[in-house]
């Protein structure tokens, strides 16, 4: 006789359709974006189109005298464009966001904070060993990682050829990044949550459960291969990307993740909320769009709080921590 199936069968096949439907909801949500995106693609871009083929002329000249320069030595040149340029604009930014931090000054910028009371200021202690962590990674991972990763990205794609891409195709390439950096980040990170790998790799960078800029790149040396590099490094590597994109896309995620762990809520930037709730509380908002957060759940209490109403870009200069405020506890 056909037996019917007991509660465990029943229980690990649901689970498994949860699962499966999850990911299927996850491509069907990319893949409209995606289609979207290239349905607006011309009439988003037209004046921009404008202004780049006025000037297209002027930044390949430069470009050409930079191959001239480096002529034999396209490595080099390689190397500043994908790795030191970015590093530049991660220290830049970081050095202004540092001195918030250890003076609480300028009070402009202060009083953005998000948790308030948290690093006002910065224990110094901690911050030096996070400063060591962040310029280990880039020095004995990420250089080496890049100039390793030269002959790749020659063999996609010269990334040092000579004709400049397209403001169609660099826009092209960003979305792409973009979204192959959300894919990769979300499932990376989460992974690095598992019991199995939290301890020993991921409760490093959880050490600051109210972060702070630099700490961005304040990982376990696996963690900043696996969940850091490779997310943002697979999109130009796929695509076979100019060193121009490549550039550009190396500098703005380092921007972006800092905004995210940087503490303040300052206007005209995106939200840092979900990523500092995160630190906050571990087991939500695991991705940098937040779609695939909200396609498996992962957001779900987030979404019933302040911060998430908070989640907006600030058009303002009030912060959003006084005009939506957290609820007074009681006594």
């Amino acid at each position: 006789e056909r037996q019917e199936p007991g509660w465990p069968d029943t229980f690990l096949s649901l689970q498994e359709g949860h699962i499966w439907g999850s990911m299927r909801r996850t491509a069907l949500i990319l893949g409209s974006g995606l289609l979207l995106s290239v349905a607006f693609w011309n009439s988003v871009t037209w004046h921009l189109q404008k202004f780049w083929g006025a000037s297209g002329y002027f930044w390949q000249a430069q470009w050409e005298r930079l191959l001239s320069t480096f002529e034999g030595r396209e490595w080099i040149l390689f190397f500043i464009g994908a790795a030191l340029v970015p590093v530049l604009f991660f220290w830049g930014f970081n050095g202004l966001l540092l001195v918030v931090d250890m003076t609480g000054r300028p009070n402009f910028i202060a009083r953005y904070r998000i948790q308030q009371g948290k690093n006002e200021p910065v224990d110094s202690g901690k911050l030096r060993q996070a400063i060591h962590t962040v310029l280990f990674n880039q020095s004995f991972i990420s250089l080496p990682m890049i100039v390793f990763l030269y002959p790749f990205f020659k063999w996609c794609g010269d990334p040092c050829r000579r004709e400049l891409p397209t403001f169609h195709r660099f826009l092209l390439e960003l979305a792409l990044f973009t979204l192959t950096e959300e894919v990769l980040f979300y499932y990376s990170h989460r992974l690095l949550h598992h019991p199995a790998f939290y301890k020993k790799i991921h409760k490093k960078h959880h050490e600051w459960t109210a972060p702070i800029g630099v700490v961005s790149l304040y990982a376990h040396p696996i963690e900043h291969v696996a969940s850091n590099m490779l997310p943002a490094m697979a999109g130009p590597l796929a695509m076979g990307s100019h060193l121009s994109s490549i550039t550009v896309w190396f500098s703005l995620a380092l921007i972006v993740t800092t905004i995210s762990h940087c503490g303040y809520h300052l206007p005209f930037l995106p939200s840092p909320e979900s990523h500092d709730y995160h630190h906050l509380k571990f087991n939500q908002c695991y991705g940098v769009l937040g779609v695939l957060d909200h396609l498996h759940g992962t957001d779900a209490l987030f979404k019933q709080t302040k911060a998430y109403e908070r989640h907006i870009l600030l058009l303002g200069f009030t912060p959003l921590s006084k005009s939506i405020p957290d609820p007074q506890k009681m006594e």
